[in-house]
């Protein structure tokens, strides 16, 4: 597993990490100990990066994964987690009290005395472009809360107001093959910056594991049932905010372009991973199957797989069948 470095910080993290949404809530039930078995499948195949929020399962995340890593002294992995979701999301709730609040609550769940890294949970534009906010967030490292900072966010505008700022470790934004608007500017420009691309949803909420069919339905408390159109949160959370049977052709076609040997959201992972600029991609895993198989994509980046006819079908696909749907928005 090929090791990055985490732009300006001490620590190094797998080119495949490990998003841990899943663990908390949105997508069905997982228990903790199939949660404590994904997160071990993980560490175990050399992943380093575990990235949750205080409101995935309202804390059930950090804290399984505070436990776990508890009864792993001596552990090198990197526990990215986000704030800013406990309350309406709106500038007036991005103040300097409620920085130490939350990160005070996820300290306690996690188990440490310094969180690693805390990305702001795709805030309001207003608050990715205010001083005030970087002020907090700078009080927060002086005070030894945290040891960096960082922000997720939805667009590309978003990304790079956030990159511009000095003191931004990292930027956590949407990359994958129906999501390619931030290869243009977002890539080049954290690159240029030193700042870290932590690339999110990048099998588009399952969709480019090529298993899901337009007869593939999901739980009702699972995102991929009621936030299609945006209901509860960006719609752009859900398969990347394609339309799901356009998203399941698109898929169809992507998998007929994978090297031989080589399944659909491998050579997904290790395209999105081998992007310049990228640092860490972080799918999720329901299973310690799923960890392990997502892991093991990253041997793709030193073998010697040539992904250049995936990579040709990537931009064919996009222009031809989701450019118009989705570039403009985010």
């Amino acid at each position: 597993m090929q090791q990055r470095r985490l732009a300006s910080t001490s620590h190094s993290v797998s080119a495949i990490g490990l998003g841990t949404w899943q663990l908390g809530a949105d997508w069905g039930d997982v228990d903790e100990e199939q949660a404590r078995s994904v997160l071990a499948a993980s560490v175990d195949a050399g992943v380093t990066l575990f990235d949750t929020a205080d409101v995935y399962g309202d804390g059930r995340s950090e804290t399984i994964i505070g436990r776990f890593l508890a009864d792993r002294p001596g552990h090198t992995v990197t526990v990215a987690t986000k704030m800013g979701r406990r309350l309406a999301q709106e500038p007036g709730n991005y103040t300097r009290d409620n920085f130490r609040a939350w990160t005070d609550r996820s300290r306690r769940n996690l188990g440490v005395d310094v969180l690693d890294l805390v990305q702001l949970h795709c805030p309001p534009t207003a608050v990715i472009e205010s001083d005030a906010t970087y002020d907090a967030l700078d009080e927060l490292v002086a005070s030894g809360a945290i040891a960096a900072y960082g922000v997720s966010v939805e667009t590309v505008d978003q990304a790079l107001a956030a990159i511009a700022r000095p003191h931004v470790t990292n930027v956590q934004i949407i990359v994958n093959p129906f999501r390619l608007k931030p290869l243009e500017q977002v890539l080049p420009a954290a690159a240029a910056a030193g700042v870290a691309i932590f690339a999110r949803v990048p099998l588009a909420s399952g969709l480019l594991s090529g298993r899901y069919t337009s007869d593939t339905t999901f739980a009702a408390d699972d995102h991929r049932s009621y936030n299609r159109d945006g209901e509860a949160f960006d719609r752009g959370e859900t398969f990347s905010g394609v339309d799901f049977e356009t998203g399941v052709a698109a898929a169809g076609r992507l998998a007929a372009a994978v090297p031989e040997g080589v399944s659909l959201p491998a050579a997904t992972l290790a395209w999105i991973a081998s992007r310049p600029g990228v640092t860490s991609v972080i799918p999720g895993a329901r299973t310690p199957e799923q960890a392990r198989a997502n892991a093991a994509a990253a041997e793709l980046l030193d073998d010697g797989t040539d992904l250049t006819a995936f990579d040709d079908a990537v931009t064919d696909v996009y222009d031809g069948m989701l450019k118009a749907e989705v570039h403009a928005h985010w």
